[in-house]
């Protein structure tokens, strides 16, 4: 009879029932689910600290990989006799860039092609392991310690080089190649922290490394005529950009230095 009533006065009142189940079911939508040991240990895997983590032990098993195996001994004794040509140059290019990514010195790595292919072959077979390797870093630094780094970039510094390889990536990292200065590795990784895109870093790094490369492919190709022009050409190839990058630098730690200081 009271329903009734209510009904007809225009009012619907909700029986108790209804109204403790529909507080129920919010309750319930309202309370969290525990996430299962599964769930927590991909969470933690996948966070941004652990992915940094792994980084850092891929690195340092790189670096190990370098001193227990020395790859420098291939300039001494030469290239396996069963792989020539073409395949032999395609196997050093993915060994180039591999060594890259581990640490080892492209000077060194880039002599060697020259002493084991000559100039041309080994221009192609050094430039292919310098993108390939700086790709390798690139990805890895990007996919595995961006998230965990960006928030970290908080001194003037770290703001101003991160803004730069941000907006100008493709300038900034070709200005990086042709002026030896910053290691191949350091570029690759502060790269890959920073917003620039595949196609500018690649583009710039292949572009860039070509000058200091093949300095380096002549020199290793005529070490055996020290006295020859080409070998004095590639040596001052690679003085003169080096000398260059040094006067760059002083030059811009003093500009650092004046938008450092505060303003009165």
């Amino acid at each position: 009879m009271l329903d009734a009533t209510t009904r007809s006065g225009g009012t619907a009142t909700a029986s108790p029932r209804a109204a403790a189940t529909e507080f129920a079911v919010a309750v319930t939508a309202a309370t969290p689910v525990p996430l299962t040991l599964t769930a927590r240990c991909v969470r933690v895997l996948l966070s941004p600290w652990s992915r940094l983590s792994l980084l850092l032990v891929l690195l340092a098993a790189a670096g190990a990989s370098v001193l227990l195996f020395q790859p420098q001994r291939l300039l001494a004794h030469g290239w396996p006799p069963h792989l020539g040509g073409a395949a032999a140059a395609v196997v050093f290019a993915v060994a180039y860039g591999l060594c890259t990514v581990a640490f080892v010195p492209r000077p060194l790595l880039n002599l060697a092609a020259g002493a084991l292919f000559g100039s041309s072959f080994g221009l192609a077979a050094a430039l292919a392991g310098t993108v390939l390797g700086a790709g390798v870093a690139f990805g890895l630094g990007r996919v595995l310690g961006q998230d965990a780094l960006r928030p970290l970039l908080r001194g003037r510094l770290l703001k101003t080089a991160d803004g730069q390889l941000s907006r100008h990536g493709f300038r900034s990292m070709l200005a990086a190649r042709l002026f030896p200065g910053l290691p191949f590795w350091a570029a690759n990784y502060c790269a890959a922290v920073s917003r620039m895109g595949w196609p500018a870093f690649l583009l710039a790094t292949a572009l860039g490394s070509i000058p200091n490369t093949a300095a380096y492919v002549v020199a290793g190709a005529r070490a055996a005529t020290p006295t020859s022009p080409a070998f004095l050409i590639a040596m001052a190839c690679i003085a003169v950009p080096a000398l260059v990058g040094a006067v760059v630098a002083w030059r811009k730690r003093h500009h650092l230095r004046g938008h450092g200081r505060p303003s009165v």
